[in-house]
């Protein structure tokens, strides 16, 4: 237990005669890390402070050897070091802190409670420590603590009780059916199953208009409506309502019932109301052939509240598209606004609004359901566009088709047809109508010998009558085409001219033709298209034309110093060679290659060689039109080699610039020849 080494045992060889020339070795479990030897005497020390409960065996081994020549004198002896137990580990609860339940009002038992009746609502936890000595409780034994907590568990030993003897709640008379009227809540101290509740009506005058069920997550008891609420038939009701626990325990009924009741008090608030039809539903009759104007049915509303306002009538047009109808908007009365055809449209279910005159914003809605009764208004007809034919080699009395008719109308008691060739075909030599009594007809040939080349189409006109009151009739005409037919009367081909064409002309020769036809409508679709192209204009649309507007910018240009907005260069030096300027608003066709070089010759010679030099290539470049075009020149300041080129400074320093020959170049040039011509004195005077 302390810090110096403990002597455990000692090793002595036979052959040790204690003058040093045997030494003692120790090996195996712990050896020189726990247990020491001592070489010379062979006494054994445990360094370290051992416990038994990790280890409480050591097997070592010793072994005696000659100092000098370090060879054992003695065979390697085994022995064991066994550690000896002592108190000094003290009890230990394996599996604290504990926790346990009790259920409360529990009687005394194996585990017993100091308190009886103990209650959980008012203490529901208890903590407990729990001491374990060991030595049976003797002097010296150690000890360990844990704890224990214990809860007390709920039992159903609290009745439900309502916080309020009564309750009064208010709701409006529109409310709908399933509403929520309130939610009503009775306490109970016990938790979990044990506050499961059950509410029902027990007593009062609204057993059959609410209802009551419970919140399965909150317990509580929700009123809800189950019929319509009308103010003006019953203001109030009266409910009494018992709410009890789902599970009673019998054990604690002696502590009284476990039930409550409460009085709930329901007041139903006025409402104004739409008007409220007498049927929801109203459903009418009237014959197709009835006129314009005639009365159908009548639909009645009222106002459900007490002040009973007078209501107006109205079709609801989402419903009437066609206007087919009208109403009265006083007595409700509603009438044909135009002629009906059941065959169209055979019932019309119409919305009726009914409106409060003294708050149109109340609006009831009654539906209409308008049945159209037949009559005989529509002759028979065909049931199908029939493709009759018949063989050239049909014998006499062969049936080549079989007929029936429909009819758009509905009588009562079905149809029936009657058929029969009409009086300019009763005579005729080819074929005849045999009616069938059942709504259907069989045509029959009445001779043979059908051939394509005399007649290939026959047209036999049918009469067909039917069974109403009064009867129509109409006639249909049956197309007979004569074909060359198999052996089994089967039609192989009904066209005549296929008869007569010339056997020498194939299929592929006539797709020959048709695609050397098509070939040539293809060229000369494209040789008329392309002369069309040269033909067009090269004036393009002036009002499209950018250059034929005249933009105003009221700036002022920077003079000789603004080299930006102007090249100046060639104003100031006449006499250099000036290649060609490409137009902007058009690509030329064709290059001019060199200019003729200019010397210095007067200005008014220049300026004049330079307007013809313009015009000059306009008149040659077939892809430059003569448009007009305004270009200014203007010079300011001393110095320059071009002098001032501005017009009202020639004018002022009497400048012999003669501009009249702009009068001889035609109307495009009459602005310029007015501006710089003969009498431009009098226009700056």
């Amino acid at each position: 237990m302390g810090s110096d080494p403990l002597y455990v045992g000692k090793l002595h060889s036979d052959v040790d005669k204690g003058d040093g020339s045997i030494k003692y070795i120790l090996s195996g479990e712990g050896a020189s890390s726990i247990f020491i030897i001592d070489e010379n005497t062979g006494d054994i020390h445990a360094t370290k402070r051992l416990d038994r409960e990790e280890q409480a065996y050591y097997t070592l081994r010793a072994q005696a050897l000659d100092r000098l020549t370090n060879k054992p004198v003695e065979p390697e002896s085994e022995f064991v070091i066994k550690i000896q137990d002592i108190n000094d580990n003290e009890p230990k609860f394996l599996d604290g802190p504990y926790t346990a339940g009790v259920p409360e009002m529990s009687p005394v038992g194996v585990i017993k409670t100091a308190l009886p009746n103990m209650d959980r609502e008012a203490k529901d936890q208890y903590l407990l420590v729990i001491q374990a000595k060991d030595m049976v409780g003797q002097n010296g034994g150690l000890s360990g603590t844990t704890s224990v907590t214990v809860t007390l568990t709920d039992v159903n030993d609290n009745p439900p009780r309502f916080p309020r003897r009564s309750y009064q709640y208010n709701v409006p008379e529109s409310l709908p059916v399933a509403s929520v009227v309130a939610r009503i809540k009775a306490a109970d101290a016990d938790i979990g199953a044990n506050a499961e509740m059950e509410y029902k009506i027990v007593d009062g005058d609204g057993l059959g208009i609410f209802k009551i069920s419970v919140d399965k997550d909150t317990q509580e008891g929700i009123i809800t409506i189950q019929k319509d609420l009308d103010f003006e038939a019953k203001t109030s009701y009266t409910l009494r309502i018992e709410a009890a626990n789902k599970d009673a325990d019998p054990r604690f009924l002696s502590l009284g019932p476990f039930s409550d009741t409460t009085t709930v008090k329901i007041i139903v608030e006025d409402v104004d109301e739409p008007p409220v039809f007498s049927s929801p539903l109203y459903p009418m009759e009237v014959s197709e052939a009835t006129q314009v104007g005639n009365i159908i049915g009548t639909v009645a509303a009222h106002d459900p509240d007490s002040s009973n306002s007078p209501v107006r009538y109205s079709i609801d047009r989402n419903t009437d598209l066609e206007r087919y109808f009208n109403i009265d908007a006083n007595s409700g009365v509603i009438t044909t606004a135009k002629s009906l055809d059941r065959e169209t449209n055979a019932v019309h279910n119409i919305t009726v609004l009914a409106m409060e005159s003294q708050n149109p914003s109340q609006v009831g809605r009654g539906y209409v359901a308008i049945t159209i009764l037949d009559i005989n208004d529509n002759a028979p007809e065909f049931a199908m566009d029939y493709e009759t034919t018949v063989c050239e080699n049909a014998q006499p009395g062969q049936v080549i088709q079989k007929i029936s008719a429909v009819d758009k109308d509905e009588p009562s008691n079905g149809h029936q047809f009657y058929f029969s060739l009409t009086t300019d075909a009763t005579n005729n030599h080819n074929f005849s109508l045999k009616d069938n009594k059942d709504n259907t007809a069989s045509i029959l040939t009445r001779r043979n010998g059908f051939r394509r080349q005399e007649q290939s189409v026959y047209y036999l006109p049918i009469f067909i009558v039917d069974s109403g009151s009064p009867s129509l009739s109409s006639t249909n005409t049956l197309t007979i085409r004569v074909c060359d037919c198999d052996a089994d009367g089967i039609a192989q081909t009904c066209n005549a001219e296929a008869y007569v064409l010339p056997a020498g002309l194939s299929t592929g020769a006539l797709i020959a033709i048709l695609a050397c036809v098509l070939t040539l409508l293809v060229l000369i679709l494209l040789i008329v298209t392309m002369r069309r192209r040269k033909k067009e204009p090269l004036i393009f649309d002036e009002e499209r034309d950018i250059r034929e507007n005249i933009v105003r910018y009221d700036d002022e240009g920077g003079g000789e110093e603004d080299t930006e907005a102007f090249d100046m260069a060639a104003l100031r030096n006449l006499n250099v060679i000036r290649d060609t300027k490409t137009r902007r608003d058009v690509t030329p066709e064709i290059q001019f290659l060199s200019r003729p070089t200019f010397k210095s010759i007067p200005d008014n010679v220049i300026f004049r060689e330079f307007i013809w030099e313009r015009l000059k290539e306009a008149d040659v470049d077939p892809c430059a039109p003569p448009y007009d075009s305004l270009q200014t020149y203007a010079f300011e300041g001393n110095g320059s080699v071009a002098e001032s080129l501005s017009s009202l400074d020639s004018i002022s320093s009497n400048s012999d610039q003669n501009y009249d020959y702009l009068s001889d170049w035609g109307p495009r040039f009459k602005r310029l020849a007015d501006m710089y011509g003969t009498g431009q004195e009098s226009l700056y005077s």
